[in-house]
């Protein structure tokens, strides 16, 4: 069961790179016992075996294991290594929202189209181990220098890093649903101003509504059409801010063909009429 655990970051904000390094421990040493570190801890193991905990559960990492410790939790070794131990650590944080879930639980973390949820199992094999060493050993020599670029180098290899490991674990099935999801907002979002259907939306993409229906709940939490009248209603949102047309032209633009209608829709979702929202927003 400990291995089924999911950890679901909500980006943006991303989570950043804080510090990282490569230690070697020797037969008879072991991981520190601590508690509350404040930051999460990613372990990965090059070489021989590491034995940790976190509260109640256990894990042995072999070559190739990654492992995501919490910030809010007791940390500890549960028996020292038998042979000499290469193992990696990254301390990263997050001020954005994060929630760890078993495997087979949904979860209340979802990206929409403007947001996107990052998923990390808590242990997981690299199927890439020498790309992780890779990106790893550059991690540690940017860490090192205090300049400018230095800064950038560090937090997009370590981005890079969270990419493999987001898209790294998931099933094929997974994988599916994603693609499918993303093929669909991509249309949505392209065509906006047209009507679309759901009829028309399965002959782009030659698959069933339902399954189309599916994995954009799945990923994105709403339906196709939902999908469409969010992005119909942000855009609108921007033309008010951003124009002097009238609400019947504003209404046009972003696909609706019932100035009244796009009036009632657009008052129920932001809690006020489209005219009183451009008022609050501009002089």
């Amino acid at each position: 069961m400990s291995e089924d655990l999911l950890l679901t970051f909500r980006s943006p904000p991303l989570p950043f790179f804080i510090e990282s390094n490569r230690l070697t421990y020797g037969a008879g040493e072991e991981h520190p016992n601590r508690t509350n570190l404040g930051v999460f801890d990613l372990l990965f193991v090059n070489k021989g075996s590491l034995h940790v905990a976190e509260d109640n559960r256990r894990w042995t990492l072999e070559p190739g294991d990654v492992l995501i410790l919490r910030p809010d939790r007791w940390h500890y070794s549960t028996r020292p290594c038998e042979v000499e131990t290469v193992f990696d650590w990254i301390h990263f944080q997050t001020v954005g929202a994060w929630e760890e879930t078993e495997g087979n639980q949904c979860g209340t973390l979802r990206g929409d189209y403007y947001t996107y949820a990052i998923r990390l199992p808590k242990k997981m094999k690299l199927t890439y181990p020498d790309e992780a060493k890779l990106i790893f050993s550059q991690l540690h020599e940017a860490a090192k220098s205090s300049s400018h670029g230095a800064f950038w180098d560090r937090q997009q290899r370590f981005l890079h890093l969270l990419q493999m490991l987001d898209e790294g674990w998931r099933s094929d099935a997974a994988k599916a649903a994603v693609s499918v999801a993303e093929r669909a907002a991509a249309y949505l979002k392209l065509n906006y101003r047209s009507p679309i259907s759901n009829t028309m939306l399965s002959d782009v993409l030659q698959l069933h509504t339902n399954y189309i229906t599916r994995c954009m709940t799945e990923v994105f939490d709403c339906t196709p059409q939902q999908y469409l009248l969010y992005y119909r209603l942000d855009q609108a949102k921007l033309l008010l801010i951003k124009t002097d047309w009238t609400i019947a032209r504003v209404a046009e633009e972003t696909g609706f063909r019932q100035t009244p209608h796009f009036s009632r829709l657009f008052a129920s979702h932001t809690g006020m009429p489209p005219l009183k929202f451009r008022k609050r927003f501009t002089m």
